[in-house]
């Protein structure tokens, strides 16, 4: 039995998941309400949050799985990347409980987590695969040939914002709420996505770039007045939507992948799941930040002992 530690962001997520891939308990605690006003997250909000959530999350995930400690054969944590703040609070949290119960300790890069997600019962992806990953800090297309990190490679990345990024600063521009995928999604399924026609940037190989269709969506948006914008926001929104989808699409469609699997918190998008009914996409629960996703790849990372791990630091950014 893993248990799971997530705090990469704004997500404080503790899970139990089993060696078989079955999750026993996967409680997240959002703290989307405390960093709205803001329009993004706080880096130093989301460090004293973890700090406040982490204990009463670990209490009821071991009380939704009806385990003790005892019980506990290895734990896994985040350690990057990430904001380092709060990546600090849940590996000093996972290293302290580990060595006070003398357990092992597997330090998870939090991308492999996301393609973990599809290693969970009932799915169970096996490998090969094509996988895109896709979430608020990152954009990756990766060539997934084992289940260990190390049988992950790179074929793309962005050259500049990733596609999370780009919702939540378009829902900026548009007036609209946090977390901002979310919003667009949801406002443009009342808009023509048609309505505008937003540039999708082409650049060499398999990567992507979305800081021009940012600034796109800036200048229509500065071309309306408050009563236009509050007349067209759903097309923008469906339309600013549509073009970061077709940028994904087109980059998938373009690696020649027969089998294509959606993993990240984009990957929950209605319209992108849409545009790739072929795809197997991590259950909606898996997508966002979670433990259970950490836990799973607890169980294809080199576990660490009590003496080795004391010395493990966190990191804000892969190289």
């Amino acid at each position: 039995m893993i248990l799971g530690i997530e705090t990469s962001c704004d997500e404080t997520s503790v899970a139990l998941v089993a060696d078989d891939g079955a999750i026993h308990a996967n409680v997240v605690a959002s703290q989307a309400e405390l960093h709205a006003p803001y329009g993004g997250v706080v880096p130093e909000i989301a460090s004293r949050r973890h700090l406040e959530l982490l204990a009463p999350t670990l209490e009821e995930a071991l009380a939704r799985a009806g385990l003790t400690l005892d019980e506990l054969d290895g734990v896994a944590v985040t350690v990057g990347p990430g904001l380092i703040g709060a990546l600090l609070v849940g590996v000093s949290f996972a290293k302290a409980l580990a060595y006070a119960r003398g357990l092992p300790l597997a330090p998870v890069n939090h991308l492999h987590g996301h393609v973990c997600s599809l290693y969970l019962a009932p799915l169970a992806l096996e490998p090969p695969f094509v996988c895109l990953l896709v979430s608020g800090g990152h954009t990756l297309l990766l060539d997934v040939r084992e289940r260990e990190w190390s049988g992950c490679r790179r074929l793309g990345t962005t050259l500049d914002d990733a596609a999370g990024e780009a919702f939540d600063k378009g829902a900026r521009l548009l007036g609209l709420g946090y977390p901002g995928g979310v919003e667009i999604d949801r406002l443009a399924q009342t808009g023509d996505r048609f309505a505008y026609r937003f540039p999708v940037a082409r650049v060499p190989g398999l990567d992507f770039s979305f800081s021009g269709l940012k600034t796109a969506l800036l200048y229509a948006v500065r071309d309306l007045s408050r009563e236009q914008l509050a007349r067209r926001r759903a097309d923008l929104a469906a339309s600013y939507q549509h073009a970061i989808v077709r940028a994904l699409v087109e980059r998938l469609e373009a690696s020649g992948a027969e089998r294509i699997a959606l993993v990240g918190g984009v990957a929950a998008n209605s319209e992108l799941r849409a545009a790739l009914p072929e795809a197997i996409a991590a259950p909606l629960a898996l997508c966002t930040d979670n433990a259970a996703m950490i836990a799973s790849a607890g169980r294809y990372t080199v576990a660490l002992r009590p003496d080795e791990y004391l010395a493990l630091d966190a990191f804000a950014s892969s190289a």
